[in-house]
């Protein structure tokens, strides 16, 4: 059975993983939510050139069309939204994850501050006890990032920073952020086939 995953893309470098995210859950047949920070739209239009601006409507009319995917399998939700089924327990997704994940959106939810629907969404998935997915993006981690993430972790939160392998051989910007995406798949169980694991290498 397919599952309800919410995808949360916040201002960290990186907002390829979160695309192709979207791309390879749609593409199992996933049902997917999509959240974007305001920074994370800045990112979206310098790294990968596309404008996710406008109301909730237009939205949904832009990212349904980019993904080539119909109103019951992809939904974006403004992140002032909280009227959304994600603000709630009773209706959250099977899971979350946020790629690539900003050092401040990372602090707020170990705060358990819910200033948007992007942390709010975080704080139901904490509390019903479902699982987060966080991807941070930054180097070097300060003592703080490395005590928020600690906090987290303890709490259930699956920490999966952007560390590609290249024991894979990858040729492309494509292939590293495939070997990320596709460890994060790992952690819900879904088979991306995204990257070569260790193993399935043959020899030269």
């Amino acid at each position: 059975m397919k599952r309800h995953i919410a995808v949360a893309i916040t201002g960290a470098s990186g907002a390829i993983y979160g695309v192709r995210l979207i791309e390879t859950l749609l593409a199992d047949g996933n049902r997917v939510s999509l959240l974007l920070s305001s920074s994370g739209r800045i990112v979206l239009k310098e790294e990968l050139g596309l404008d996710w601006s406008g109301d909730e409507a237009a939205m949904n009319t832009v990212v349904r069309s980019h993904f080539k995917a119909g109103s019951n399998s992809l939904s974006y939700y403004h992140e002032s939204n909280f009227f959304s089924p994600l603000a709630s327990g009773s209706s959250a997704p099977d899971a979350m994850i946020i790629a690539p994940c900003s050092m401040g959106t990372l602090a707020r939810i170990a705060a358990g501050l819910s200033g948007n629907l992007l942390e709010r969404a975080s704080d139901v998935m904490l509390k019903e006890g479902k699982p987060l997915l966080l991807l941070p993006r930054e180097t070097p981690f300060s003592a703080i990032h490395l005590e928020n993430m600690l906090k987290l972790a303890r709490l259930g939160v699956r920490i999966i920073p952007a560390m590609p392998g290249f024991y894979g051989k990858p040729q492309t910007i494509d292939d590293i952020a495939n070997f990320v995406v596709g460890k994060l798949l790992d952690q819900l169980g879904i088979e991306g086939g995204l990257f070569t694991r260790w193993g399935e290498i043959g020899p030269e």
